[in-house]
């Protein structure tokens, strides 16, 4: 199993000591704006990577660079929806959301075809953790409400769920990485 210092995908979302209760509050309606953003931005991610692949053998630079730039911003998203950054997801700067893939310099040109079959035990346990993750997410919500705080152990647990699920799309649907991803939270 890799180690978190040679896997090729991190995810980093530094805590905050405090939440602003108004923003938490009125957060799933100043979503709306950003989601359908990240939904247009999002719908070519997996087809054009696969073609290049395998017709051409190679993810181009260029192309991965849009990739990451993309997750970055949904990761950005992710973190403003699950209450864990108070900041709007900005389109160009990290804000407290630290994403990095390494580029493969050599991706398997056939490997596309079956990752997502790969994945599959992925996919279910991360359906288990979404749905434990969502339930933390409103139990935050409410200690926003009356505290003021993200609990961090609620905070550190979707943080991870997030790590998750970033590393097995990186793996399987964006394809910018060949490295199976870990079973686990953390780094």
């Amino acid at each position: 199993m890799a180690q978190a210092s040679d896997y090729p995908v991190q995810l980093s979302i530094a805590y905050p000591e405090s939440s602003n209760r108004l923003t938490a509050f009125f957060r799933p309606i100043l979503m709306i704006p950003v989601i359908i953003l990240s939904v247009v931005l999002g719908a070519p991610k997996f087809l054009a990577p696969l073609f290049m692949l395998l017709f051409a053998g190679k993810f181009p630079r260029w192309w991965f660079d849009w990739n990451l730039q993309v997750k970055r911003f949904s990761a950005r998203i992710n973190a403003y929806a699950g209450l864990m950054q108070d900041e709007y997801p900005s389109t160009e700067d990290d804000q407290s959301v630290h994403l990095d893939i390494e580029y493969p310099e050599d991706l398997n040109q056939f490997l596309p075809l079956i990752k997502w079959l790969l994945a599959i035990p992925h996919l279910i346990v991360l359906m288990v953790l979404g749905f434990v993750s969502f339930v933390v997410t409103v139990i935050a919500w409410f200690a926003i409400l009356f505290s003021g705080r993200y609990p961090r152990s609620l905070f550190d647990f979707n943080l991870g769920v997030a790590r998750w699920g970033v590393r097995v799309n990186a793996y399987a649907f964006a394809l910018m990485t060949d490295q199976y991803p870990p079973f686990r939270l953390s780094p």
